[in-house]
C-alpha cells in the first residue's frame, strides 16, 4: 500500500467528541499517523504479521493504519472509555478489522494477546481496552512485538511521556516507535544511550494542532515533533533499566 493510499484510509478515522485537557487529547491526523506507521512498516517490517500495541489509542487513529497494513493482531489501550467507544465505532467501518472486545474500568484488563485469534488470514483482530498507562500491574512482560504510540508530550502531567515510553518498553520485543517534542530530543537520545539503548530519530513532521480549547488563542498551532524508534535488545530490557521502570520517576529530571 501507498503511503497516500494509507492516509486516504485514515481519513474516515473520527476523533474526540469531546476532548479532556487533563489527558492532552489531540488527534493524530491521518497524514501523521500514515507517515508514522508506514516507516515503521517500509524500513523496518514492524507491523505487517505482528502482535502491535497502541498505548494511548484514543479514537483509534494508529490502531487501525496498523491493522490496514498488515497486523496480525492489536490491542488499543487508553484509559478514557468515551474516547473508545469511538474508536469500537471506528474499527466497525473499517473492512480490514473486527473489534474483538471492548474492556471497561472495573474488568480484569491483562495486556496479554495469548488465546485471542492473532493471525487471522482475512481480518486483524483489535481489542480495546481501559487501562491507566502508569498502572504497573499489566506491564509484567514483553508480549507484543511492536508498540506505537503518540503520548501525551507531558505539558500538563510533567513525566506522562516518559512513563509511556517505559511502559511502551515492558510490553514489546522487537520495537517502540513514539512522537515527541523535537525540543526534547537530546535529553531522549542521552537517556536512552546512558540504559544502553538504541534509539533512532526516523523524521522530523509538523504536528498541525487545532483551537481545541478555551484557552487557545490561535486557529491552529504547529509543534516539532520526532518519531522516535527505540529497539529493544534480542536479550530483552536491559537489567539496569529495570529497577528505573519500577520507580520511572528518574527520568523526569
Amino acid at each position: 500500500m501507498k503511503l497516500k493510499q494509507l492516509e486516504m484510509a485514515l481519513e474516515d478515522v473520527d476523533v474526540f467528541e469531546k476532548p479532556k485537557i487533563h489527558l492532552e487529547q489531540y488527534p493524530t491526523t491521518p497524514h501523521l499517523a500514515a507517515c508514522f506507521l508506514y516507516d515503521a512498516q517500509n524500513r523496518f517490517d514492524d507491523i505487517e504479521g505482528k502482535m502491535v500495541c497502541d498505548l494511548g489509542c484514543g479514537t483509534g487513529m494508529l490502531s487501525i493504519g496498523a491493522s490496514i497494513l498488515g497486523a496480525s493482531y492489536v490491542c488499543g489501550i487508553d484509559v478514557d472509555d468515551d474516547a473508545l467507544c469511538i474508536a469500537a465505532q471506528n474499527v466497525g467501518h473499517i473492512r480490514f478489522c473486527t473489534i474483538e472486545e471492548t474492556e471497561t474500568q472495573g474488568e480484569k484488563t491483562e495486556a496479554d494477546p495469548s488465546g485471542s485469534d492473532a493471525g487471522d488470514e482475512e481480518e486483524t483482530r483489535i481489542k480495546m481496552a481501559t487501562v491507566a498507562v502508569e498502572e504497573r500491574r499489566w506491564r509484567a512482560r514483553a508480549c507484543y512485538d511492536t508498540v506505537i504510540m503518540n503520548p501525551p508530550f507531558g505539558t500538563r502531567c510533567k513525566g506522562m511521556d516518559i512513563i509511556f515510553l517505559l511502559s511502551g518498553l515492558c510490553l514489546a520485543r522487537r520495537a517502540v516507535y513514539s512522537m515527541h517534542k523535537t525540543s526534547t530530543r537530546e535529553h531522549l537520545l542521552k537517556k536512552a544511550a546512558q540504559y544502553g539503548l538504541q534509539m533512532e530519530v526516523l523524521a522530523q513532521l509538523k504536528f498541525d494542532v487545532p483551537a481545541m480549547y478555551d484557552f487557545h488563542k490561535k486557529s491552529n498551532v504547529v509543534i516539532e515533533v520526532d518519531l522516535i524508534r527505540i529497539e529493544v535488545p534480542p536479550s530483552g530490557v536491559p537489567p539496569s533499566l529495570i529497577t528505573v521502570i519500577a520507580s520511572s520517576h528518574s527520568w523526569f529530571a
